[in-house]
This record gives C-alpha cells, sequence and structure tokens, in this order.
C-alpha cells in the first residue's frame, strides 16, 4: 500500500467521510505515492523514534504531535537551524515519511486518545457522562493512592501534585495533552472542576496561573481538591499505543509498531 493508502484508511474509520478544511494533520515528509514497508506510530517523531523506525525497516510514522518543534511545523524560521537540518537530513537519507495524525484523532467517533489511555487506566465503563471523556467514578481512594496507581499503570517514576496527599477522592477529570490549557478558553478547566465537582483533575500540560492556582487555592482554603500532573506525552502516548493495534487491519499487511517517544525529563 502507499501512504496516502494508508492515511485515507486511517481517516475513513476514524471520522466517516468527515474531514477539516483546515489540519495540522499534513506529511511533514515524504510523498502520498510511497510505498509503506513498514509503519510506526508514536507521541511524537523524535530522533530516537525515527532511528528506532529505521531499525524495524519501517518508513511511515504516524505521530501525534509536531516534527519540527511548532505546532503547525513552520519551517521559515529553521532553515539554517543546525538542529532541523541535521534532523531533516536523518529523515531523507532513509526516505521516511511522516504523518501527523491529530485533529481527526481528537475527533473520530470517540476521542481515539482518550480511548487508548483509558484502557490503559482500566476505567472503561466509569465515565460520569457517557458522551464526554472528562469526568470519571472510581472507588474511593487518597491522592496518594492514585498517583502511586499512575505512576505504575504509565510507566512513571516522579509525578507532580497540587493539593493534600492524603485527600480523599472518587470523583476524578482527566485532560490530556494540553486540554488543561483551556483548549481556547482559559478558564474552561476550572469551570470543569467546579460545574462536574471534581475532587481531582489528572492533566497534561499545565500554566501555574490557572488550574494550578485555582487547585491551590481551593486546597489552601480546605476544600476537598487536588491536581495531578502527569505531562502532554504520558496522557497522550497510549492513545497512540492503542492506534498501533486497531491500525493493523487497515494496513494492507504492512507491520505495524509502536514506538515509545517518552517522557522527554530527567530528574536530577
Amino acid at each position: 500500500m502507499k501512504v496516502q493508502d494508508i492515511i485515507d484508511n486511517v481517516l475513513r474509520d476514524s471520522c466517516g467521510d468527515k474531514r477539516l478544511e483546515k489540519t495540522c494533520d499534513v506529511l511533514a515528509s515524504g510523498h502520498p505515492d510511497m510505498e509503506v514497508s513498514g509503519i510506526v506510530t508514536t507521541f511524537m517523531a523524535t530522533v530516537g523514534v525515527i532511528q528506532r523506525a529505521i531499525e524495524l525497516g519501517a518508513n511511515l510514522i504516524i505521530t501525534h504531535e509536531p516534527t519540527y518543534f511548532t505546532g503547525a511545523d513552520h519551517l521559515d524560521w529553521l532553515q539554517d537551524d543546525p538542529v532541523y537540518l541535521a534532523k531533516k537530513q536523518l529523515i531523507e537519507q532513509h526516505e521516511i515519511a511522516i504523518w501527523r495524525f491529530h485533529d481527526h484523532m481528537h475527533m473520530a467517533k470517540t476521542d481515539r486518545i482518550y480511548d487508548g489511555l483509558i484502557r490503559r487506566l482500566g476505567w472503561e465503563g466509569k465515565q460520569l457522562d457517557p458522551l464526554s471523556p472528562w469526568g470519571y467514578g472510581i472507588e474511593e481512594t487518597t491522592v496518594q493512592e492514585l498517583t502511586a496507581f499512575l505512576k505504575e499503570r504509565l510507566g512513571m517514576d516522579h509525578i507532580r501534585i497540587v493539593g493534600r496527599p492524603d485527600m480523599g477522592c472518587s470523583r476524578i477529570g482527566i485532560l490530556v495533552g494540553g486540554g488543561s490549557l483551556g483548549l481556547g478558553k482559559e478558564h474552561m478547566p476550572m469551570e470543569l472542576m467546579r460545574d462536574r465537582d471534581l475532587d481531582v483533575m489528572i492533566c497534561g500540560e499545565i500554566t501555574e496561573w490557572t488550574l494550578c492556582a485555582y487547585v491551590n487555592d481551593a486546597a489552601m482554603l480546605g476544600m476537598n481538591k487536588a491536581m495531578i500532573i502527569v505531562g502532554h506525552e504520558r496522557t497522550e502516548e497510549w492513545g497512540m499505543k492503542d492506534m498501533a493495534e486497531w491500525l493493523k487491519p487497515l494496513a494492507g499487511g504492512s507491520p505495524v509498531y509502536f514506538v515509545d517517544a517518552k517522557e522527554p525529563f530527567s530528574y536530577l
């Protein structure tokens, strides 16, 4: 199959005939008519992921996030940049096609990034609202116990929290990736916590003066609020791991692999 065949199959399976006129879901490298030898799904096409794809003999990487460091993969500011030039050379030398699958993944029949994360957590059927992936009712636990559970399930050594570790909780919100920044509405995460009476918000990216400050003030006032900051990559990688499974019957026999981009931080 060709690259475009894979793209068409993925979009059709996710969204039917619905397409966005303006989207970041474009080829960052390669050509639509390239024959596919193997496919890698990943959160981000880092140099490490690209090198692993080469080792696997895969020439199509499906990435959820940008390849070239800005949301729209703008290249005008990079033409003389040594990092960009070295990464571009690696990609072109090995004839790798990189397609971003972001907007249509989130707007699928069910948000396929959330689908993968919730399966990883084992929280299927625990949604507070069956039409929304943002809230879950779990058995009563503490923030500390919930954090330990997340560390084990998501493969993390360190997680930041806001609030009291011994606080009881059972109504849990999740805003993956940049969702905790508000999705264009800065106060959305705070409204979500308030209107759905959530005890804890598990989130990806943060701005310290918005949701973080709201939860911090609530905790200082003695209210039952806490926040667990997992990070962008660890909240969204599992959707791309899940994709490696549902993509296989759509790939025309091409081998499909998941490559973990891994949390980007080291802790000293």
